[in-house]
């Protein structure tokens, strides 16, 4: 397997490192969606999804199928679905301990 750089890796992970994109993630990890239908999903407001939408696409983690005047947006592969999935699944066993946690490095 190749190695990845590191500063490439800390991009990356930052990418799943907002409520609101994760909550577009969650709301995508079962169908694609429409910008409108991620909006109405997560009750949020369209341009901020949009700015989102296009920070999770940069990242790769997302894609994008243009579909008349409409964007499908979806789960890139399945690794990352299986990465989201992993998350819940690490989560539900250190989860006290990360809503316990006081010590933030940036």
């Amino acid at each position: 397997m190749e190695t990845v750089n590191l500063d490439t890796k800390v991009k990356f992970l930052r990418g799943f490192a907002d409520k609101t994109r994760i909550q577009i993630l969650e709301t995508l990890m079962d169908q694609e969606k429409t910008v409108s239908q991620i909006v109405e999903d997560i009750n949020g407001n369209q341009s901020n999804i949009s700015q989102h939408l296009a920070c999770l696409k940069g990242c790769g983690i997302i894609s994008g199928r243009q579909q008349g005047r409409y964007c499908y947006y979806s789960i890139r592969n399945e690794q990352i679905r299986e990465l989201l999935t992993m998350f819940n699944v690490v989560l539900a066993d250190v989860q006290n301990d990360v809503a316990s946690c006081d010590s933030h490095i940036d």
